[in-house]
């Protein structure tokens, strides 16, 4: 139950907003380090995440996107001093970035800093980050005493978050303030029924769950059918979620493509939808939404192994090459991904020697030699590069570890 309500509130509270860019360092410590920081915050250990991005920023001090996932583990984990101290020093290093001003904003209401928060909010309210800025703002305000301000911010939050049940909530204490008992009441009974409904779809996808655990009943209605409500994507995608982690993808599909023309921009809809096509071996379907989850979060392992693995099985190897290089470096650890990387080398590194583009195919087959150092093949391929390009020592060097790992088989 526990994880069907975390999913519920993680949709209902908005995409997942960017974080600053910056340039990846190419060192595949630094890029371990911030796999297993993403995969502990995605499962919301954020002790060990900050853990893990803390080793990555010793390393690598001007990572300004691990920098900014640290700060936001340290929020969660109610550290504000440490949160501000790194969100501060990244406004200046990204330039103001908008992500970063609300995050100190945030930092500044939760500290009651009402009149910075105010400030924070408005510099980035016309283009917003997160989808709640707007909510934050008329918050600020409402703890402010100015309850026109208010109403004017928690009006506009509620037209752009309509399914946030903390912004009838907060509207209704405007109201109520106001004397306007009423109109009070009324938002009252809004974020009542938004709660209640979020806690139906939390029972809804229990019951489907255990349902499909349990198999199909004869003469039973599907429980499952409650959850496909056409204009509401967080229960479209707690529905697709459901079928994909029971092996029902062909039924994981509809609700996930629905989902995804009501909310393009989220990336737990887009990786899903691209997983269950990727299940589906239907690749051409599949890259288009892993190409949008990896757009909007470049750093989360699952997303780039699975967008290569569909460009390696599409034969578009140059690109799949690209990807898994990155995963892999992400998370070192993962054999299927390590193999696949493997072939996607191996194969550039021959199309390479074959267009006598040698210097490209010294750097794939060396890839693929580091994967797999005991594969005879790959030594046997590195030896004719490197006849061909002169360096004789280099390749009896590597002829005589091919005849040697040979000769073990």
């Amino acid at each position: 139950m526990h994880q069907v309500l975390t999913l519920l509130l993680a949709l209902i509270a908005g995409q997942s907003p960017p974080s600053p860019r910056s340039v990846i360092p190419d060192r595949p410590d630094v890029q371990a380090h911030v796999g297993k920081g993403y995969e502990f915050e995605k499962d919301e250990l954020f002790s060990k995440a900050a853990g893990e991005f803390e080793a990555a920023l010793t390393l690598a001090p001007g990572f300004s996107r691990v920098r900014y996932q640290l700060g936001v583990c340290y929020f969660a984990l109610g550290r504000d001093d440490d949160a501000r101290r790194e969100f501060v020093r990244l406004r200046s290093e990204t330039q103001d970035d908008p992500s970063v001003a609300y995050m100190i904003a945030r930092l500044d209401l939760v500290a009651h800093h009402l009149d910075a928060a105010i400030r924070g909010f408005e510099s980035i309210v016309a283009k917003p980050p997160f989808p709640d800025t707007a909510y934050y703002l008329g918050a600020a305000y409402l703890e402010s005493g100015r309850l026109a301000d208010a109403g004017k911010w928690l009006n506009r939050a509620q037209a752009l978050t309509p399914r946030d049940f903390r912004v009838p909530d907060h509207l209704a204490r405007v109201y109520q303030r106001e004397g306007r008992t009423g109109q009070a009441e009324k938002e009252y009974a809004r974020s009542a029924q938004l709660r209640q409904n979020y806690n139906q779809a939390a029972a809804e996808g229990l019951e489907c769950s255990q349902a499909l655990e349990k198999g199909p009943e004869n003469n039973a209605l599907d429980p499952c059918a409650k959850l496909f409500q056409p204009d509401d994507p967080d229960r479209l995608t707690l529905l697709g979620m459901i079928y994909g982690q029971h092996r029902e993808f062909e039924k994981a599909a509809r609700p996930l493509e629905r989902a995804a023309t009501l909310d393009p921009d989220s990336y737990e809809i887009e990786h899903n939808l691209g997983l269950t096509y990727f299940r589906l071996r239907q690749y051409d379907n599949a890259r288009g939404p892993l190409e949008r989850a990896v757009a909007l979060r470049p750093d989360f392992f699952d997303s780039n192994a699975l967008l290569g693995a569909t460009l390696f099985m599409l034969r578009r190897d140059s690109g799949a090459y690209r990807v898994l290089d990155h995963a892999h470096r992400l998370n070192p650890d993962d054999a299927d991904t390590a193999d696949l990387l493997f072939k996607a080398a191996s194969v550039l590194g021959t199309q390479s020697y074959e267009a006598k583009e040698y210097g490209m195919a010294l750097t794939y087959l060396r890839v693929a030699r580091d994967l797999r150092p005991a594969d005879p093949l790959v030594h046997a391929r590195l030896a004719e590069v490197y006849l061909r390009t002169g360096d004789a020592q280099q390749a009896r060097a590597e002829r005589e570890v091919s005849q040697r790992l040979a000769a073990r088989h």
